[in-house]
């Protein structure tokens, strides 16, 4: 995106509200196995919230991901999701049985965190997904891919 569209009184108002927006989905991507919500929800949240950055601020945005920052985020989330689903098979378990990896913590300990681990995964691969597609989608003719 290469022009803004934001005035001081945007600037301003998504400075505010941008933090809370982060700290939200990451709220969610922690507590998302103990109630509704998960790695999704925290990916779309922590994407748009980028999104909301350059939206506003253009290519003057200090946050600017890009597209190809955006595939390796997704691409880098799919590998954690699968490296993770795919380690205890080392230990004689099936995919995404997080129990039997060999962590100093009790099997319903490791499951919590293999499951926190295939949230951010998710969370990771969400994020660079929506932030592929808006900087595909509002990407000048002339504009290159980075």
């Amino acid at each position: 995106m290469r022009k803004s569209f934001g005035s001081i009184i945007l600037n301003v108002a998504f400075r505010h509200l941008t933090p809370f927006l982060m700290l939200y989905g990451v709220y969610v991507l922690v507590h998302g196995h103990y109630g509704p919500g998960g790695g999704f929800q925290a990916g779309a949240l922590l994407g748009l919230a980028v999104v909301l950055v350059q939206m506003v601020q253009g290519t003057r945005a200090e946050w600017r991901i890009g597209v190809s920052g955006g595939i390796i985020l997704a691409c880098l989330g799919a590998l954690i999701y699968l490296a993770i689903g795919l380690a205890p098979f080392i230990w004689g378990g099936n995919f995404l049985d997080y129990g039997v990896l060999p962590i100093a913590a009790t099997p319903a300990e490791a499951r919590a965190l293999g499951i926190l681990g295939i949230e951010t995964g998710v969370t990771m691969g969400v994020m660079g997904v929506i932030i592929v597609m808006f900087d595909l989608l509002t990407r000048d003719n002339g504009e290159r891919e980075e």
